[in-house]
């Protein structure tokens, strides 16, 4: 048995494992915190609700609202190099006359543990400035053994503000109603504020700030950068705290298709590569910011 043990100390993916999961009360990911995606988002340190793409179904319903052509999405990110916490999704935007709706889908984990969540989502326009969302999701949590599998139905919305023409102010709400997962312990889903500021500094380079707050954890802060090279290549960078993230990536923007990959960097438990591949259908329209 001590043998076991020892080996078991020895192995550096178990000894990575369970580190992480020691982790996660302080905010890494458990418990349905409705965590982030895509790779343009890995890439500025997930400081995004001030985006506006397919994956605002997930970060900000308002930046559907910009949208004026359908789009597609997959995207495949994986924690800190363990099979165990693989996250995976896809999402769809598809603009009519008075706004855009969306839909989306996640999973993440193992059969030891794992998370899932639908969504159905509606961005629009109020002015040329102005845009606000909403999004009704379905979200189950399952953990082997015992615990089963339980489910609730969570809330979002969203407004993105342009304050100036290249400076926007966004600010998102997920799950007011602080839904319950479980009866036992009265086990709640987390409700999360998130603020976030947008700057163009020009066609090439543009910056966003954003802050995080649930009702249990510490804030967390996050910044990213994004440069334009040219009309194909795009560069980002993003730091984020609380746990502290370094992160980077690029993205190739190839007529109708734009692929994204990046990873983030925790100094005790590693990368986090993250790749997703979206497809917009139509004229090619770039939406703001």
């Amino acid at each position: 048995m001590l043998l076991f043990l020892i080996n078991l100390v020895q192995n550096k993916q178990f000894m990575k494992l369970l580190l992480f999961f020691l982790l996660m009360p302080f905010g890494l990911i458990f418990g349905q915190d409705n965590g982030h995606y895509g790779g343009k988002s890995a890439g500025m340190g997930h400081a995004s609700v001030t985006l506006s793409d397919v994956w605002s179904t997930h970060h900000n319903q308002a930046g559907l609202g910009w949208l004026e052509d359908a789009s597609a999405g997959v995207f495949f990110q994986n924690k800190f190099l363990l099979k165990e916490l693989n996250y995976m999704g896809f999402a769809y935007a598809h603009p009519i006359k008075s706004g855009t709706f969306g839909i989306s889908f996640t999973n993440f984990g193992s059969s030891l543990y794992g998370e899932s969540k639908v969504g159905l989502g509606y961005g629009m326009k109020f002015s040329d400035k102005i845009t606000g969302g909403v999004q009704l999701n379905y979200q189950n949590t399952r953990i082997a053994n015992n615990y089963g599998s339980h489910s609730g139905i969570t809330a979002e919305l969203g407004m993105q503000a342009f304050l100036t023409d290249n400076f926007m102010l966004a600010v998102h709400l997920f799950n007011p109603t602080r839904s319950k997962l479980n009866d036992y312990n009265d086990e709640r889903i987390p409700t999360i504020i998130r603020l976030g500021l947008n700057y163009q500094f020009s066609d090439k380079v543009m910056t966003t700030l954003e802050a995080e707050k649930d009702l249990l954890n510490q804030p967390i802060f996050r910044a990213g950068l994004e440069y334009k090279t040219n009309d194909l290549i795009y560069l980002r960078a993003g730091i984020g705290t609380n746990p502290t993230l370094a992160s980077f990536g690029f993205g190739l923007n190839l007529d109708n298709v734009q692929i994204d990959i990046a990873a983030a960097y925790h100094q005790t438990l590693g990368f986090a590569p993250e790749l997703s591949l979206n497809y917009l259908f139509g004229n090619k329209k770039e939406s703001k910011p």
